[in-house]
């Protein structure tokens, strides 16, 4: 059986716009996966790359166009203008890396909703009502935002590290138990041909 490391970012507009592809295409092929948040702001200057607002304009005009057009492929709700970004990720990601150690939940409905809440609904992820909101629609205790903080912030720091040592630079990222790689929602494809053995 396939196994997929998903390292992502709750801020990461990409990472949202893969909605719940990747789950549909890991169940389609018996595929296990590792839900791996990681800082993304930490991970750009030890991988060559640069927080959006230190980005050339010209990238940034790119990212203005090709945003919107994503999310009318994927049918989704964009505000290119959240509220709250770019807002502390620790605890919605320390509760996803809670919930997934403890269980008993729809993880993938938890990190989409924590996702969504950014990006389409103008909520702010550094809020505990937020996420203790986000792990109880997804069928979690919403006590995990509170007493998964400890190992959450070490698992959280042990993520960065193994994504920089994997080769990961971006969010989202998937990485195979074969060691094929595949950046970006947009590549979710190509992840679902190379599980069929096409690509």
């Amino acid at each position: 059986m396939a196994h997929i490391d998903y390292y992502f970012s709750v801020l990461s507009p990409y990472a949202y716009l893969a909605g719940l592809r990747l789950e549909e295409i890991a169940a389609r092929h018996g595929a296990s996966i590792a839900y791996k948040p990681l800082d993304i702001m930490a991970l750009f200057p030890r991988t060559g790359g640069l927080p959006p607002k230190e980005r050339h304009p010209a990238r940034m005009a790119y990212r203005a166009q090709e945003l919107p057009r994503q999310a009318k492929k994927a049918e989704m709700p964009l505000n290119m203008r959240p509220a709250f970004w770019p807002a502390n990720a620790a605890p919605a990601s320390y509760a996803i890396i809670a919930a997934q150690k403890a269980g008993g939940g729809d993880l993938a409905a938890l990190v989409h909703g924590v996702l969504r809440a950014v990006w389409a609904e103008d909520k702010d992820i550094a809020d505990d009502a937020v996420v203790q909101a986000c792990l109880t629609a997804a069928g979690f205790d919403p006590g995990l935002s509170f007493s998964g903080m400890l190992a959450g912030a070490e698992t959280y720091a042990a993520n960065l590290e193994e994504a920089v040592n994997a080769g990961v630079f971006g969010s989202p990222f998937y990485v195979l138990d074969d060691g094929a790689m595949f950046w970006g929602q947009d590549r979710l494809d190509d992840l679902d041909l190379h599980l069929s053995g096409a690509l």
